[in-house]
């Protein structure tokens, strides 16, 4: 980390630092946990390392089968070296089963079988809520064109199947999961993560949470749970340390 200059931005779990390199950047993963808007706040001993880990693996993963994104390089255990894209700011949300926000919209229990999969698009406006938008609003607004919305969902759409495949191989189910993008070099990359702070994972037998959701809900174990899916990616069974 000797490289880094400044602190760019900092959000629920990670810090973004400026390096001499204006086209790169170090991400900082944090313990701290945020849910319902930051209305509930804790700490989850060790979730930086694991998802700096995860992340590798599966930016690594998603660059070898054609995904273009943002990552460069683990630095260390709890930071990682990235492109320093301008994000666009909506998030994609890619629901493959009923669970969390979807179940009270549509009037489904938690665990129900969609018949597709479902693409849903948030404004990234956190004092709004993060509210539901649709293709319109955004383009509207001009927060990205039809070209790059149409990028993004494709390349959704891809990651669904890829990191679904390698779920289901570890006897994992890939409920539904967010994604941001941005922008680099005229090009749209993957940013952000892809962890079990903003996927949902439930383990193919018993059907529990092994993510953010076990804090969400109150169901202890929730260090246990992030360890479980890097265990299951990786056979790594990682020793942590405090933030």
């Amino acid at each position: 980390m000797d490289d880094i200059t400044n602190l760019i931005t900092q959000g629920k779990g990670k810090r973004l630092y400026a390096t001499e390199n204006p086209k790169e950047a170090v991400v900082y993963y944090r313990d701290e946990t945020f849910a319902y808007h930051g209305l509930k706040r804790g700490r989850i001993i060790g979730k930086g390392e694991i998802n700096n880990l995860i992340c590798e693996y599966m930016f690594t993963m998603l660059t070898e089968k054609g995904v273009p994104n943002h990552f460069i390089r683990r630095i260390d255990n709890r930071c990682s070296l990235v492109k320093r894209v301008e994000i666009i700011p909506v998030t994609v949300k890619v629901r493959n089963i009923v669970a969390g926000s979807l179940a009270k919209r549509i009037g489904q229990p938690d665990g129900t079988h969609l018949r597709n999969t479902v693409i849903e698009y948030n404004l990234k406006d956190s004092e709004q809520d993060d509210p539901l938008v649709n293709l319109t609003h955004i383009t509207a607004l001009g927060l990205a064109t039809p070209q790059e919305i149409q990028r993004m969902e494709e390349m959704s759409l891809k990651v669904n199947q890829i990191v679904g495949e390698c779920m289901r191989d570890i006897n994992i189910e890939l409920i539904d999961f967010k994604l941001e993008f941005g922008r680099f070099e005229g090009e749209v990359l993957l940013a952000d993560e892809v962890s079990p702070d903003t996927c949902r994972f439930w383990d193919a037998k018993t059907h529990e949470p092994l993510d953010i959701d076990r804090f969400r809900r109150d169901l202890g174990d929730v260090e246990e749970g992030y360890r479980e899916i890097l265990h299951r990616l990786t056979g790594n069974v990682l020793k942590t340390n405090d933030d």
